[in-house]
């Protein structure tokens, strides 16, 4: 947010949202690291530590799943805000990993939404065993992230980081909810880990980070798109002048689910080859992730959905492998073509995708600073992409460290 939080009387603070418009891994963080000077501060609204954001400057490399990335900017504050869901282990790992790389967190730098909502062992053990029972496993990151949602939205069971901070009320609150949490576990599978009470009460450890964020006032289910700033941190819409959208030059997905444009074409296929030369592998768990052509009928979806300003088009380096690429500019659904996102998954997953092929580049883009560096046949691809989601292209990667982007004027 630029201008900080004293404005002048009047005076509205101006808002950034940068938002995937895919199926998650579009390199957001990058490009929320590129904003962050621009901003006072950098709030992440929504999700846990399921995520996984990378940022490369010169010679390190930092992996965040949880800490918003503009915690490596000097005279910045990264609020993790109410819309987050908090698993304390994690927390604490990622800030004694920061610091043993020398760069300092305290609560001067980092504010912890009392109001988010923590994630407790028996999350993670629901989680797991959910995705253990055939036909209810969706794929996920068997992080609890799921699992503590639902207890935020049924209240009852639902815990704020606040409360970690009082020893006596959180070992009263888990006491009520530990047993009901190890019925449902012995339910969904009488072998189930039991957890006790203790075990629970580990996260009250916590580093006291937390601060009544609503006091910035930016700060107050989970939602990933950019309507979710409101609920998820406090920001007004009224104040969100520019909405960037995220892409990858090509499209992935972690986990099950309809993937019309998906290479699934083998060991030796283009989707691999994608996958290899993309390090397409997950941050936080490790999994490949199923690498396909780009989808431009889902993502122009995503566009209007979030009523994105302009596009962030990442990647675009890998396919420099590539003799020819495709994007899909249509569907075929029993027989018939439609340029429409179906809204119904089950009719997603009988989708044929339609495809336009472009000549690729075979060219190594990662020194390209300027529009001029790309090749003819990258700047056509990018144009093209611009072309068929109808908004202009601000930002082209070429690479994972901040100074290997394009920025288009």
């Amino acid at each position: 947010m630029p201008n900080g939080v004293e404005q002048a009387k009047g005076v509205e603070p101006a808002s950034t949202c940068v938002v995937g418009l895919q199926w998650g891994d579009e390199a957001k963080g990058k490009i929320v690291d590129l904003l962050t000077d621009q901003h006072d501060l950098v709030v992440r609204y929504n999700g846990g530590a399921n995520a996984g954001h990378t940022v490369v400057a010169g010679d390190k490399v930092f992996k965040f799943s949880l800490l918003p990335t503009g915690i490596l900017r000097p005279n910045v504050r990264a609020v993790i805000a109410n819309g987050v869901v908090l698993y304390p282990p994690q927390f604490l790992k990622e800030v004694q990993a920061l610091r043993n790389a020398g760069i300092p967190v305290s609560a001067a730098n980092l504010i912890l939404s009392n109001h988010a909502h923590v994630i407790f062992p028996y999350h993670l053990e629901e989680e797991r065993l959910t995705e253990q029972g055939g036909g209810q496993a969706i794929g996920t990151t068997k992080r609890g992230i799921g699992p503590c949602y639902s207890d935020k939205v049924g209240r009852a069971c639902g815990i704020r980081v606040g409360e970690l901070l009082d020893p006596a009320h959180l070992r009263k609150r888990l006491v009520e909810i530990v047993p009901r949490k190890n019925r449902l576990l012995r339910a969904l599978a009488p072998t189930a880990e039991m957890i006790d009470v203790d075990r629970a009460a580990e996260p009250a450890a916590s580093e006291p980070f937390t601060f009544d964020a609503d006091a910035l006032p930016y700060v107050t289910s989970s939602n990933s798109t950019a309507a979710g700033i409101w609920s998820g941190s406090g920001v007004s819409a009224r104040r969100l002048k520019r909405v960037v959208g995220v892409i990858k030059a090509y499209s992935t997905r972690v986990g099950r689910g309809a993937f019309p444009t998906e290479l699934d074409d083998g060991p030796d296929g283009i989707g691999e080859l994608i996958r290899q030369t993309g390090k397409e592998f997950g941050v936080v768990t490790g999994r490949p992730r199923r690498c396909g052509w780009f989808d431009a009928v889902a993502v122009r979806h995503t566009v209007a959905l979030n009523d994105v300003d302009e596009l962030a088009v990442m990647l675009v380096d890998v396919l420099g492998v590539l003799d020819e690429v495709k994007i899909c500019t249509a569907y075929r659904i029993n027989g018939e073509t439609t340029e429409d996102f179906p809204g119904d998954s089950e009719l997603l997953q009988r989708c044929e995708p339609v495809c336009e092929t472009l000549p690729g580049w075979r060219t190594d883009l990662s020194k390209a600073r300027r529009l001029a560096d790309l090749p003819a046949a990258a700047r056509r691809y990018v144009d093209r992409l611009a072309e068929l989601l109808g908004k202009r292209v601000s930002f082209i990667s070429v690479g994972p460290d901040r100074a290997q982007t394009v920025v288009c004027s």
